[in-house]
């Protein structure tokens, strides 16, 4: 087996094992070198944005003092969801490799697909309504006027 993969399996035993959250580990590795790890800890925050992956990249961004995690390789111990897979592309990590698929945390109680499938039908849109646009707008604006231009 991959170093690195076994290193997100072992990040999600430890996470189990203190039962912070879910089976989900994940590494991030740059240049051949170990830059974050993290488990689930969804149950410990009480905050459902604490995933495997998503701890992974804080701790890579923190470790750099950088935002941009590109040429960054991801190991993780199952296939990212719409949210972590969000985070992957805004960090500009380059690949993911994962054990699990969608079918099989699944399997075990995870809805990851459910949101996947969302997405593809829209049917999350009735969920997102526009409001206050023109006012929305005009803080775009002075973002755009007094910001020194570095997305994010």
């Amino acid at each position: 087996m991959d170093q690195y993969m076994e290193m997100a399996i072992a990040e999600a035993e430890e996470g189990i094992k203190r039962g912070d959250g879910g089976p989900f580990g994940a590494v991030i590795v740059l240049g051949g070198k170990v830059i974050g790890k993290g488990h689930n800890q969804v149950l410990k925050n009480n905050d459902p944005t604490c995933h495997g992956e998503i701890m992974a990249i804080h701790a890579a961004c923190h470790a750099l003092k950088n935002r941009d995690l590109q040429g960054a390789v991801m190991y993780t111990t199952a296939y990212p969801c719409p949210m972590c897979l969000g985070a992957i592309l805004w960090a500009n990590i380059e690949k993911v490799y994962y054990g699990c698929d969608l079918v099989d945390t699944a399997a075990i109680g995870f809805r990851d697909e459910a949101f996947y499938e969302k997405l593809k039908t829209g049917e999350a849109n009735g969920l997102i309504q526009e409001l206050g646009r023109a006012d929305c707008l005009r803080l775009f604006e002075d973002y755009l006027r007094i910001a020194s231009r570095k997305n994010y």
